[in-house]
């Protein structure tokens, strides 16, 4: 009879379950998808923060800012009546045509009122004519075409003005002041006073503007 042969018998080892790297791999790139998905949305929000930061300040200070509009006086003159003595007899009497310009750079009309442009000799008004009603639109200039006589009548002196006269030229200084608004998106108006402060220097030998400055 054959000898059996002892052999022990070992348990068998519990089977090692291995970690799902694929599972795991999928879960870890979905939340660092999520997080940059965030994180640009953070910075979308922060560029179109700033980006509107600016639209409003350049709007605030460009469309939005009023600027007071500029009165001045047309550099062509016309003249109709040119009477001027000399020194020995100092007398003006002078017709002409100019315009007054209304310049208006703002981003809306600005309307005004009716007033008086004054021409002065030496401080004493020697002739004024009217500015009617009107209105200079966006950003632009509006052309008043006035007809002017000026004379020496209302001088209580005319010293002076012969001196003048005995150079050859006749100096003028021409004010005026514009009331009105300046009207900006349909909404809000804004008072604005445009003021003209002009001095025409006249050349008698050749009757001509020979210069005109205004402030």
């Amino acid at each position: 009879m054959a000898e059996k042969t002892n052999q022990q018998v070992y348990p068998l080892a519990p089977a090692t379950k291995q970690p799902r790297s694929d599972e795991e791999s999928g879960t870890l790139s979905s939340e660092e998808l999520r997080r940059k998905k965030r994180i640009k949305l953070a910075i979308y929000i922060v560029v179109f923060v700033v980006l509107q930061t600016i639209v409003i300040t350049v709007f605030a200070l460009t469309v939005m800012r009023v600027k007071t509009p500029k009165v001045r006086l047309d550099s062509t003159v016309t003249f109709q009546n040119f009477n001027a003595g000399n020194q020995a007899q100092p007398s003006f009497d002078i017709t002409f045509e100019t315009q007054v310009r209304v310049k208006n750079t703002n981003f809306g009309p600005y309307k005004y009122d009716s007033t008086n442009a004054t021409f002065m000799y030496q401080g004493v008004t020697v002739g004024q004519v009217i500015i009617p009603k009107g209105k200079a639109g966006f950003r632009s200039t509006k052309k008043v075409s006035v007809t002017v006589n000026v004379n020496s009548k209302a001088l209580p002196s005319t010293t002076s003005l012969g001196n003048e006269l005995g150079t050859g030229v006749l100096t003028l200084n021409s004010l005026a002041k514009l009331s009105g608004k300046v009207e900006l998106m349909f909404v809000m108006k804004k008072k604005k006073a445009a003021e003209m402060n002009c001095d025409m220097t006249i050349d008698l030998s050749i009757k001509a503007v020979q210069s005109l400055i205004c402030e």
